[in-house]
């Protein structure tokens, strides 16, 4: 055994050990609101439990957690604790580009069917979405939301052919999968002209999507295989079709909804076409994630075929055509997501 290469695993280990434990830290932080009071300026853990009306002696104890972390800053001379801009700017603001409690509220949501999924892996059955913890339904609007506000409108939709003018003069848009409807309610209110339907199986992510309604928006509950209503002249799946169990389906679906010069916008985790391409912390990531929650949704459903978290391109590519779409291509990336355009 080589001792260098089993302290630097050890090392590896203690540090992982450590970002697990913090995600809990990161997520009550959040919840009692002491990142947001402590952003606004160096404090001692007793002023800043008195400003949250927390525990002095618990918070004490978040706060060297989360400087040992690198989460917030500590000042040995003063015994205070306060935030950088860039840590407040990722851990404050949920409608910002970047916020990290979101993304730590999924990964421990679902972690809490580790059970049930340690049965999954036995009997190959699958774990359906709604199976779920509550917190991977919230977590997941809220690791993605921001994503989605930074670059939907900006340049997701811009980088569409002809997508944007057809939007100003009002069409009909269809957002399957949509969950809590995030990504409906974006594109509803940067389009006024045009009138959106937003659907998703889960019937408790649509009664949450439905309290977001404006005047050109609507949610239905309908599976990604029988949603109706076309034609459409846009349909879009966000982070969505690797969780479905019949993708080739989904795709066929879409494809007869479309009208006849329609786009379909599949917008779907950032990955390689290869195992090897995706060895970095954002395909660890998303390969952990999918284990606990993507291809145990895509199992449980009619179709049994799970593509994960990280198919990469040339998966959905072929799925596309296979659907009848005759022209495909990748539209727009960012680090975790990529873009993809496909049209009749």
């Amino acid at each position: 055994m080589n001792e260098d290469r089993l302290m630097e695993f050890v090392h590896r280990f203690v540090g992982d050990l450590g970002a697990t434990m913090a995600a809990g830290g990161v997520v009550i932080g959040d919840r009692l609101g002491l990142y947001r009071a402590l952003a606004t300026g160096a404090q001692s853990p007793a002023q800043l439990a008195e400003r949250t009306g927390t525990a002095a002696r618990y918070v004490e104890e978040w706060l060297k957690g989360q400087a040992a972390g690198g989460y917030v800053e500590y000042d040995p001379a003063s015994g205070q604790y306060s935030m950088t801009e860039e840590q407040a700017f990722a851990l404050t603001d949920p409608d910002g580009p970047i916020f990290a409690p979101g993304a730590f509220q999924l990964a421990l949501g679902a972690l809490k069917a580790d059970r049930e999924i340690t049965r999954a892996f036995r009997t190959g059955e699958g774990l359906g979405w709604h199976q779920h913890d509550a917190d991977v339904f919230a977590g997941c609007e809220r690791f993605f939301r921001p994503g989605y506000s930074a670059n939907l409108i900006a340049a997701w939709l811009p980088a569409l052919d002809g997508v944007v003018d057809k939007l100003n003069a009002g069409v009909a848009v269809a957002d399957v999968g949509c969950g809590h409807g995030a990504s409906t309610a974006l594109m509803a209110e940067a389009y006024p002209a045009s009138t959106f339907t937003g659907s998703d199986y889960h019937e408790g992510s649509i009664e949450q999507a439905r309290k977001r309604v404006s005047g050109n928006a609507r949610f239905v509950a309908a599976s990604a295989q029988d949603f109706g209503g076309g034609p459409y002249e846009l349909v879009t799946t966000f982070d969505a079709l690797h969780d479905m169990g019949d993708p080739l389906g989904v795709a066929r679906n879409i494809r007869g909804q479309l009208a006849d010069d329609g786009t379909w916008m599949i917008v779907e985790p950032a990955a390689g076409d290869t195992v090897s391409d995706n060895m970095n912390p954002v395909g660890r990531v998303y390969y952990t994630f999918s284990a606990f929650l993507c291809v145990p949704s895509a199992l449980s459903q009619e179709g049994g075929y799970a593509l994960g978290a990280q198919a990469g391109e040339e998966p959905i590519r072929r799925l596309a055509a296979e659907a009848g779409f005759s022209r495909f291509r990748r539209a727009a990336e960012t680090p975790f997501n990529l873009v993809y355009e496909a049209r009749p």
